[in-house]
């Protein structure tokens, strides 16, 4: 029975929710939240002229819609920013997450901190410093300081007896922590002063180090004198490469959106400590609907939903829809309370205006460089259409590539990765441990894992939901050829009704079950093109392999590319997983020989102390006070170790 719109607009309830519209292929094309889904959702179908262009435009793809009632409007918005990842509709706006910015990570939950690069931030208690946009400073900033404080390099946590000091000491540039030559106050203090420097507070820090490096001087203490001026030029060098803006709170970033040529743009810009560290750009898609208040603030929440980065004040330039409700979000996510202002007058103005007119003069790089990506993803695309069919789309197009990796037979795994019109998405990527006797084989593994793959799409397993319009796979004849098999029996198995496909929207709170079909209709996995990549003898992408035919890449350069990228990225996901197995392997076996350690203590020890290296280091009377341990057994731990350290000597 074909889905009555007007019908269903009657029974929408006057309660907050979600709402999911439709295209007729079944396919999600918009997510949206409101406070009374029953006005909300009746807007979309009043007067065409009553709407704007694009909203216009969305409407006419519209077949049918879903909602889901919450509790509370924060519920409703929360529950829409995990839809939009989920589903990544086509008429929102949806980040990607392969932001590539890299942060500096100071440790300083660790006894003796360290600066770190890092392009991931976590909820771990450390304090991050960025994101830059200048890689080589970043390295510079890091090398700068901790040469200057003499901090420490090394990642262990403790030392085994009788270390030897790594060649940093002898020079200079370390304090000597594992031959217990730190002194734990100057050491927090030290790091105090570089925390001071990252936020900015370079002037005072200066005239301190300044008086310092004088007052040495006066005692004719000259090597003394001589850290605080290499300190000093340390700062110095710091500050040029942050680039100052007017005198502005310590922590404030500045949204803003803007229209390119076709394109529309969403920027964050960060600052720090009255300094401009650093921006981020977005391209936003050009057909989502709504103004320029409505883009700003879906950008902003899409946003700051991935990041734990969250300012005490964020500026934009424009008043949001329901900024209080904005607001108490973006303050449960921090912590602590946020403050969303469009600032009228005074500094803060001036602050938005200065960012506005480095966006006018980006927006000509922004447009050349998003219309340029698009142009390679629609060539690569129209490529793929012309090699293996009309059923892949001319944009959206999904793209899943596998691979198996094995040790000698051993430890086999797979891996999932996926790209959307070129890009990886990595929240999709996923992995695989082989659990039958396909170990080794690895047209079996192959198998295996697009089985179980598939088989959780069609179970209606929330990590599996959307289909690819494209599989692609590492090998040649024999491994495409097994998981077409793989599809059609599937699709078999489906028809006699083995597996849930459908159904009602489901519980408040919960994504619609029956929206996993998104690609293609149930029952039709084998209508997925299935592609081989084939190698060289130097492991380099040659050729596609579909319905026994070799399409030679070199041939191809939009496609050669992409589909080397993708080979790449699937073998370093493969290969990463498969080493971490087999190093918890051999973590676990070096364990288990000591005597009196069985799984429940091997497990316990390396929970407490993450590592072997952690283990081997620590004090035996701290292992003995462990739940479950006892001192016999932490002695049999410390000897064993002992004794590989001085075989490893000899």
């Amino acid at each position: 029975m074909a889905f009555d719109i007007r019908e269903n607009l009657k029974k929408l309830p006057d309660r907050p929710g979600v709402y999911l519209h439709k295209d007729d292929a079944g396919r999600i094309i918009y997510v949206g939240k409101a406070i009374s889904l029953r006005n909300r959702v009746r807007q979309y179908f009043q007067s065409p002229e009553r709407l704007d262009p694009k909203t216009r435009a969305m409407v006419s793809h519209i077949a049918e819609f879903e909602y889901i009632t919450t509790g509370s409007e924060m519920e409703a918005l929360i529950l829409e920013n995990n839809l939009i990842k989920k589903y990544t509709p086509q008429y929102n706006i949806m980040l990607r997450d392969d932001k590539t910015y890299p942060y500096i990570k100071v440790t300083v939950r660790d006894q003796w901190p360290r600066l770190l690069k890092t392009r991931k931030v976590e909820s771990d208690g450390s304090r991050y410093f960025g994101p830059y946009t200048d890689v080589t400073s970043v390295n510079q900033i890091i090398e700068f300081l901790t040469d200057a404080f003499a901090l420490k390099r090394c990642k262990a946590v403790k030392f085994p007896e009788n270390v030897r000091p790594c060649l940093h000491y002898h020079l200079g540039r370390c304090q000597g922590i594992c031959v217990d030559k730190g002194d734990p106050v100057r050491y927090r203090k030290d790091i105090d002063q570089v925390i001071a420097i990252l936020e900015g507070k370079n002037k005072e820090l200066v005239t301190q180090l300044q008086g310092e490096m004088e007052r040495a001087s006066e005692n004719l203490l000259f090597e003394e004198a001589a850290v605080y001026r290499d300190r000093i030029n340390a700062v110095k060098a710091i500050a040029e490469k942050q680039r100052v803006s007017i005198s502005a709170p310590a922590e404030m970033d500045l949204i803003l959106t803007a229209e390119g040529k076709g394109r529309s743009h969403g920027i964050v810009f960060f600052v720090r400590g009255g300094k401009l560290s650093g921006r981020e750009s977005f391209p936003l898609p050009p057909e989502a609907p709504g103004d320029r208040e409505e883009m700003t603030a879906a950008f902003l929440k899409q946003y700051y939903a991935d990041t734990n980065l969250i300012p005490k004040e964020i500026l934009v330039e424009v008043d949001l829809p329901e900024q209080e409700l904005l607001e108490d979000w973006l303050s449960g996510l921090r912590g602590s309370h946020v403050k969303l202002l469009r600032p009228q007058r005074g500094e803060k103005k001036a602050l938005m205006e200065l960012a506005r007119r480095d966006v006018i003069q980006m927006l000509t790089y922004l447009d050349e460089k998003a219309k340029n990506e698009e142009e390679k993803a629609a060539g690569c695309n129209r490529t793929l259409r012309e090699l293996f069919g009309e059923i892949l789309p001319e944009k959206g197009l999904r793209a899943e590539a596998y691979d198996i990796s094995h040790l000698a037979g051993t430890d086999t795994v797979g891996a999932m990765v996926v790209f959307r019109d070129g890009k990886p998405m990595k929240k999709d990527y996923r992995r695989f441990r082989i659990r039958t006797e396909a170990s080794g084989d690895d047209e079996a593994a192959m198998t295996e894992v697009l089985y179980r793959r598939m088989k959780r799409a069609l179970t209606g397993d929330p990590g599996f939901t959307e289909l690819p319009h494209l599989l692609l796979i590492d090998g040649g004849g024999p491994q495409v050829r097994g998981v077409e098999q793989v599809l059609l029996a599937l699709d078999a198995a489906a028809a006699k009704g083995h597996f849930v496909t459908g159904g009602a929207p489901g519980p408040e709170g919960a994504a619609p079950a029956g929206a996993q079909m998104q690609t293609g209709a149930p029952g039709r996995l084998s209508a997925i093109p299935v592609v081989g990549m084939v190698k060289d003898s130097h492991h380099r992408s040659r050729a596609l392999y579909f319905r026994g035919e070799e399409f030679v890449l070199t041939e191809r350069p939009l496609l050669f590319s992409f589909i080397g990228a993708i080979q790449e990225e699937v073998h370093r996901f493969a290969i990463e997983y498969q080493r971490g197995l087999r190093q918890k392997k051999l973590q676990k076996s070096q364990l288990e020989q000591i005597p009196g350690v069985g799984e429940k203590r091997r497990n316990a020890l390396l929970l407490h102390y993450g590592s072997i290296e952690a283990i081997a280091a620590a004090d035996a009377a701290e292992m003995a006070a462990l739940p479950g341990m006892t001192r016999e057994v932490a002695e049999n731990i410390k000897k064993h170790f002992q004794n590989v350290i001085v075989k490893s000597n000899k």
